[in-house]
């Protein structure tokens, strides 16, 4: 497997303090360059960019996905069951509220993973996930 190149993500949020104390404060983000309309953060080796929107309001379409209400639009992560894990712990202890609880999907298939979602200040819906096997991210 070769090393993937850092991603990058443009998000609208309603308010970049509340941003920067999410990404920085609660996920654990480094913050980067920012202006008075935007900021980057370090997601896990990705440049995500946090950009001022007046009156930026989230999407709430979600589709069912073993048995949970996913968010349609969302962003996330892949991490190693022991980063997800200690994840989980900290978003709990820090009183979030989840859109889908800590659990595990797709039990017994390739694609068994755990999973967890949440909102960040501004209503953008975050996906954090560890697979059972990361060797079958892409298996059906």
């Amino acid at each position: 497997m070769t090393a993937l190149n850092p991603f990058h993500l443009a998000f609208p949020v309603h308010s970049l303090s509340e941003a920067r104390h999410f990404y920085v404060d609660i996920l654990g983000c480094s913050e980067g360059r920012s202006s008075e309309d935007w900021v980057d953060f370090n997601f896990y080796g990705h440049q995500i960019v946090a950009h001022l929107v007046e009156g930026y309001g989230d999407g709430s379409s979600v589709n069912d996905v073993d048995g949970d209400n996913v968010p349609v639009r969302h962003f996330g992560i892949v991490l190693s069951m022991k980063e997800w894990v200690a994840l989980s712990k900290k978003l709990k202890q820090a009183e979030m509220q989840f859109l889908v609880e800590p659990r595990v999907r797709f039990e017994g298939l390739a694609g068994e993973q755990a999973t967890m979602f949440i909102r960040d200040f501004s209503g953008n819906a975050l996906e954090f996930k560890a697979f059972k096997d990361q060797g079958r991210l892409f298996s059906q």
